[in-house]
């Protein structure tokens, strides 16, 4: 079983990335508090580990060339963020089918028969972050997202 902040991390990074990438191309704020829940800052100010991990992960995946950002709104908030060209090259991308099929859902039917373009769409990786999202299965949530951010491309 992976660290719980760990896990955290891919939720957040699941919901960031499927946010921007639903707004592309357009700039967006993007909220921790919309990410990881409200958070009050404690009297000197400071928010709590788990507000601060999402905002870490949001900067964390600015570092790492997955979106860009114009400014930091305090700690609250990443200002105009976009996905990068190869952040929605990769989601957009169609994912091996061994992991289309590991990360099926049990709502997704086994073997009917679909059209080509829709069955390309439910194979992108955005879908599967999507649909493992909606499972709230963190196991799901942290293999969709690691397919996603740390395989490499495919044809490299």
């Amino acid at each position: 079983m992976a660290d719980i902040h760990v896990e955290e991390f891919y939720k957040d990074a699941a919901i960031a990335l499927v946010q921007l990438y639903s707004a592309f191309p357009r700039r967006v704020n993007l909220f921790v508090e919309d990410i990881a829940g409200p958070d009050e800052p404690d009297e000197f100010g400071l928010h709590s580990k788990r507000h601060m991990a999402c905002f870490g992960a949001l900067l964390w995946l600015a570092e790492e060339g997955f979106l860009r950002y114009v400014d930091t709104i305090r700690q609250e908030a990443l200002d105009q963020a976009v996905l990068t060209q190869e952040a929605f090259v990769r989601l957009s991308s169609p994912a091996p089918d061994v992991l289309v099929q590991a990360l099926r859902g049990p709502e997704s039917p086994l073997e009917t028969p679909l059209p080509q373009s829709l069955q390309e769409d439910m194979s992108s990786h955005i879908h599967l972050v999507r649909t493992a999202l909606k499972s709230r299965h963190s196991l799901r949530i942290g293999h969709a997202v690691r397919a996603t951010l740390f395989t490499d491309k495919q044809g490299d």
